[in-house]
């Protein structure tokens, strides 16, 4: 597992959560969408404390995790979090690790 979050994106979660530093937020697997990875999943994010830590990166003041249930989402995957300058959102890409 390989999860990638430039400046950008830890600014742009500074600013979409709007919530004083330090923060911590929750990548996880969401049944909604098309997905790009996972068939009917999407990436989903929520400021929350950890239970069942799997993955931590701290960046900024904000430490992003994965809990131990959710691992199953980024395995065998590089996952990267940037910001798309024209439409100033979060852009997620995936690589599959061969």
């Amino acid at each position: 597992m390989f999860i990638s979050i430039d400046e950008k994106a830890t600014s742009w979660f500074s600013q979409e959560f709007d919530i004083s530093k330090p923060i911590s937020i929750r990548l996880f697997p969401q049944y909604a969408g098309f997905g790009q990875k996972h068939k009917g999943f999407s990436l989903a994010f929520s400021a929350e404390y950890p239970s069942n830590i799997e993955f931590t990166k701290e960046i900024n003041g904000i430490t992003f995790f994965v809990e131990g249930n959710d691992v199953w989402f980024f395995e065998d995957t590089e996952t990267y979090l940037t910001v798309d300058d024209l439409l100033e959102e979060l852009k997620v890409t995936y690589k599959e690790i061969a």
